[in-house]
């Protein structure tokens, strides 16, 4: 896979189809967070903030991606995201399913809190 430089570059290489939903999923987070920079991350389209990592996501063959998740974020968001929840942080939205951008949202506030947190020293999120 080619090294990309930039998301509209990594937009750029998918199908159609895969480019508007991945272009909904830059939307919705880029709303959901503001100030955060877009990027890439290990070859990804991925969101920074204050120079930590926010989130990332991906296109893959049979679903879409969106990194991280962790236990907090599934105590919180509970019944919601255990269907897309699949462990090593990884949220995988089927590509045949509309992705619940409500969730994508609420997921990416979440980790607003946690890298908020995390500049203050861990304090709860």
């Amino acid at each position: 896979m080619p090294k990309h430089a930039n998301v509209d570059e990594y937009m750029a290489t998918l199908p159609d189809d895969r480019r508007a939903v991945m272009e909904k999923l830059r939307t919705t987070i880029g709303a959901a967070a503001p100030d955060a920079v877009e990027g890439i991350s290990y070859n990804m389209p991925a969101f920074r903030l204050d120079g930590r990592f926010l989130v990332s996501y991906e296109a893959f063959k049979h679903h879409y991606s969106l990194f991280p998740w962790s236990d907090a974020m599934a105590a919180e968001l509970g019944a919601a995201l255990q269907p897309y929840a699949v462990g090593k942080g990884t949220i995988r939205f089927p590509k045949d399913q509309p992705i619940p951008l409500d969730l994508v949202a609420r997921v990416v506030e979440f980790r607003l809190r946690e890298v908020a947190a995390d500049r203050r020293g861990g304090a709860a999120v």
